[in-house]
């Protein structure tokens, strides 16, 4: 199974966190983002799996309309922030098909080092804003995944 773990993309700030919609930088963020998946074989996930924010939501849709993903999204409860990262793990699809999550930190860090190392406690990677994670792996089994790619926002010349 391929698994794309995506952090939203720079966000406005306001006293309402959960209703934060994205910046004018972070939408920029998002189309640089897809640009370059665009030009180098972009991951076509059969889901997309995004939080309860604006944020990510917004988010989520940018890169489905930018790279023309047919998945269809969905707001999945427990990929906020401070989620447990092992309570998701039951909830991957069963046919195993590329999934696409769009979340936030630390929830997404914390998932991806889990799955591969099988420690909440590694700080293996940096999922900055507008960053995407690829993994491969099989099993809903923590430390049984490896890591095929990992892209961060300096690649683009983005500050995040």
């Amino acid at each position: 199974m391929s698994l794309y773990l995506i952090r939203h993309a720079h966000a406005m700030d306001s006293a309402d966190d959960a209703g934060r919609r994205l910046s004018v930088g972070g939408r920029d963020q998002i189309k640089l983002l897809a640009n370059f998946l665009r030009t180098s074989s972009a991951p076509h996930p059969n889901e997309v799996w995004h939080s309860t924010l604006v944020r990510a939501r917004e988010t989520a849709w940018l890169l489905k309309d930018s790279l023309g993903w047919k998945a269809p999204l969905a707001e999945v409860e427990g990929l906020e922030p401070d989620s447990n990262p092992l309570a998701i793990l039951h909830r991957f699809p069963a046919a195993r098909k590329p999934l696409a999550i769009v979340g936030h930190e630390p929830f997404l860090g914390v998932l991806g080092a889990i799955l591969v190392t099988g420690s909440p406690w590694s700080s293996v990677f940096a999922m900055r804003k507008s960053s995407m994670l690829a993994l491969e792996g099989g099993t809903d089994r923590p430390g049984s995944w490896i890591a095929s790619w990992h892209l961060s926002p300096e690649l683009f010349g983005m500050d995040s």
